[in-house]
């Protein structure tokens, strides 16, 4: 009799299959895909089998379902494509520059799947040009700013990259001393672990490049703790093996990461495993997510009751608008006001800046409210001033 075949640690047969039409799935009834598939001409459609199993089909307000199955509420007209002006940021094509120390390097359009809240999602429409396929010249930019300490690779899911595309970056990156943080925004421990568990040289790759003094961050997005499988644990574990910060980033979204129990269980399950919860993002006013957001006070009120049931550790996270003015955190709301503080911002003369505004329970963004007086900050002095020029 033949010796059992041994699996090594690290590879894993199955692999996620990816499902590109909403055709494809065999839960949805023909009424329904004939509905959806009128979202997915104006908004793209990926998901995969992995992620599609984790779905409660029998629960049409599935968190995971609402999360990457479309919406027949996405084709209102709603928020703007680039609601945080990004395109004013950017440098050079596919590079931001906003705050001093950071770079954003945006290097694919392509995720595991698309979460159908996503503020990005004009880069997977035809006719957008925004990424970059010759890095050379954002590694450039950063070579030519020393100020820049911390680069962040986005897109799309840059874990969507083949392993030597990414070693390529990586390597490049290292060779730029100013270069202290490398962060890697991606939900592909979410959507497709078999990404990091079939792939040894992954892991080599990433202990080679995330040095002591000079750390590798994969900022993580998990919205919701039924994703947090076995498998995600495990890419998680061997992230952290390797020397890999991991941390959890994400936006408070409508039926899917805005019940405060949900919220509480996430943060503790992360922190349990060595994961810190760092930003809840407020969602930004994108075209299509008008289904998937909620006003800046029910998020703020839900937020600081899921806090009521963590500890310390897990309670960390900071809720941010990601707005065009810079990142403002939202850090009380009492019965006259919304109070609200420059995390980081775009112009000198607002950083670490209060701002306190009227209190408006209808409002989704910073955008909507109105600075008590005395509070007016530089973006609602430019503003003021575009309106009387214009």
């Amino acid at each position: 009799m033949g010796k059992p075949n041994k699996t090594r640690r690290g590879t894993h047969k199955n692999r996620a299959k990816y499902i590109l039409s909403v055709d494809k799935i065999q839960q949805l009834g023909d009424d329904d895909k004939k509905k959806l598939n009128k979202v997915t001409q104006r908004y793209a459609f990926r998901a995969n089998d992995y992620y599609l199993n984790l779905i409660d089909w029998d629960n049409p307000n599935d968190p995971i379902r609402r999360l990457v199955i479309p919406h027949e509420n996405e084709l209102q007209e709603w928020g703007q494509l680039d609601a945080s002006n990004e395109g004013k940021i950017t440098v050079r094509k596919g590079v931001q520059h906003k705050y001093n120390s950071t770079v954003l390097l945006l290097v694919n359009e392509v995720c595991g799947a698309f979460c159908r809240y996503c503020f990005r999602k004009r880069l997977f429409m035809n006719d957008n040009d925004e990424i970059t396929y010759n890095l050379g010249t954002g590694l450039d930019y950063i070579r030519e700013h020393p100020e820049v300490d911390n680069v962040l690779l986005t897109g799309g899911d840059p874990m969507i990259l083949r392993t030597p595309q990414l070693d390529k970056i990586l390597s490049a990156l290292r060779e730029i001393d100013h270069v202290k943080v490398i962060r890697i925004g991606s939900k592909m421990p979410a959507f497709n672990p078999f990404r990091f568990l079939n792939d040894d040289d992954l892991m080599k790759m990433f202990k080679k490049h995330s040095r002591p003094d000079k750390r590798i961050y994969m900022m993580c997005h998990f919205d919701h703790p039924r994703e947090l499988t076995s498998q995600s644990r495990e890419v998680l574990a061997r992230l952290i093996d390797v020397g890999v910060i991991c941390m959890n980033q994400n936006p408070i979204i409508r039926g899917i990461s805005d019940d405060p129990d949900v919220m509480a269980t996430l943060w503790n399950e992360l922190s349990y495993i060595g994961v810190s919860q760092y930003y809840i993002f407020q969602g930004r006013p994108t075209s299509g997510n008008e289904p998937y957001e909620l006003p800046i006070v029910e998020a703020y009120r839900k937020i600081e009751q899921a806090r009521t049931a963590c500890s310390g550790l897990a309670k960390r996270p900071k809720f941010v608008m990601s707005h065009e003015s810079g990142k403002v955190e939202i850090v009380g709301v009492d019965h006259r006001h919304i109070y609200l503080k420059y995390h980081r911002a775009m112009s000198s003369l607002d950083n670490q800046r209060m701002l306190v505004c009227h209190r408006d329970n209808d409002a989704y963004w910073l955008d909507q409210l109105k600075p008590v007086e005395g509070y007016e900050n530089k973006y609602y002095a430019d503003r003021l001033n575009t309106v009387r020029v214009n």
